[in-house]
């Protein structure tokens, strides 16, 4: 029959981390799943959204992004990485980071080209690389550090690789790529002419003192870059969609064009709301890292007290342990055990890898991106496992 589904939408699942918040609300089970917060929003980011709704800001704004968010946007950038971008030409508001990444692909990659991506890996990349036509090609970031070494970077690049998707701080292993191996992406970005396409939506979240370091700011690689962003996670507002892309004009022109026929453009009223908290300064950033500090901190020392083998995250709001400890060997299975019978949400590790990955079921992933009340639940709910 005709009306089956493409070939390219059989060549992936719907999104596990979305069915695990389905489930949960189904099992009534705390949902350390999908990475959301569960408390509210900063004040003055919703005073300026209101306050935009209240001026009519009802209407289409600028396709690419309304004057307010390209500025501020160029701003941030310019005042906390001295990367200069151009608002009108290099600057793209979309509905969300998820947009921005599968417009970037597919206004920059052609049909059959390789796209390089570090396993385990956010769970849209794989899908995002196959509907912009491109094969997937992987590294594997090796437990329990989650490194690389140039070995893995010269096996994979080659002439038909058109870019490397760079994920920092990292979802799922809270890993934050250091300079040095920044440095070396980049030497093999430029030996290759590919583009670095990096998702940066967890920037102010960091716990050690190892920076967020942009591509872009080493020498060589500003105009082979694309950065991909969004307010979602720093102001605490998933549901807002707007993300952005910083981009040279040459990547820009596409990308816009791409962007353009999937969404349109983004909310308008929400654009005005953010670009004013783009504004907020460095003291909201370091807030916010003392914030989520203490609840990585709370779940880690909980994780450890029942048995889990955790990695600390540098950065971002998720855990990914083993659970060897437990007598599993099959992280669905665990999983299951956890929704079902202990009553706490989680990803099975095996959604952030390809199906034929070595370590693909040894690790699920906790987010602790919640009220300290919600984790000291989840906490005592696990005191289970242990017995």
């Amino acid at each position: 029959m005709k009306i089956n589904p493409s070939n390219k939408a059989n060549q992936f699942e719907e999104s596990v981390i979305r069915e695990m918040s389905r489930v949960a609300k189904q099992y009534n089970a705390i949902n350390l799943a999908q990475g959301f917060p569960d408390f509210p929003a900063p004040d003055f980011i919703k005073k300026y959204a209101v306050e935009a709704i209240e001026a009519d800001i009802n209407q289409y704004a600028v396709t690419w992004g309304s004057q307010s968010i390209r500025e501020a946007i160029a701003d941030k950038y310019s005042n906390l990485y001295n990367l200069k971008y151009n608002p009108e030409r290099e600057i793209t508001v979309c509905c969300g980071s998820t947009e921005s990444m599968i417009a970037s692909l597919m206004g920059t990659v052609n049909e059959g080209e390789e796209i390089i991506i570090f396993e385990p890996f956010y769970e849209n990349y794989g899908p995002d690389a196959i509907l912009s036509g491109a094969k997937p090609v992987f590294i594997n970031l090796k437990a329990p550090d989650f490194t690389f070494t140039e070995d893995d970077l010269k096996k994979v690049f080659n002439k038909n690789t058109k870019a490397i998707i760079i994920n920092t701080p990292h979802n799922p292993t809270g890993k934050v790529f250091s300079y040095q191996e920044l440095l070396l992406i980049a030497k093999y970005c430029k030996e290759f002419d590919v583009l670095a396409i990096t998702d940066e939506i967890y920037e102010h979240i960091l716990y050690t003192d190892k920076p967020h370091i942009p591509i872009a700011t080493i020498e060589g690689m500003k105009d082979r870059s694309i950065i991909i962003n969004g307010i979602s996670k720093t102001f605490s507002v998933t549901g807002w969609r707007i993300g952005y892309i910083l981009a040279a004009e040459s990547l820009s022109s596409g990308i816009r064009k791409v962007h353009d026929f999937l969404t349109v453009g983004a909310p308008a009223p929400l654009q005005e709301g953010a670009a004013k908290a783009l504004r907020v300064g460095n003291d909201y950033y370091l807030q916010l890292k003392d914030f989520y500090f203490r609840r990585r901190d709370m779940m880690l020392k909980a994780l450890r007290d029942v048995g889990f083998s955790c990695i600390a995250p540098e950065g971002a709001y998720y855990i990914m342990t083993s659970f060897e400890n437990f007598g599993f060997d099959n992280d669905i299975k665990f999983t299951e055990h956890l929704i079902k019978d202990i009553g706490i949400a989680v990803v099975p590790g095996s959604s952030f890898y390809r199906k034929d990955a070595e370590d693909k079921s040894k690790f699920v992933r906790f987010c602790f991106c919640k009220k300290e009340d919600t984790l000291n639940r989840a906490i005592e709910k696990l005191q289970k496992l242990s017995k």
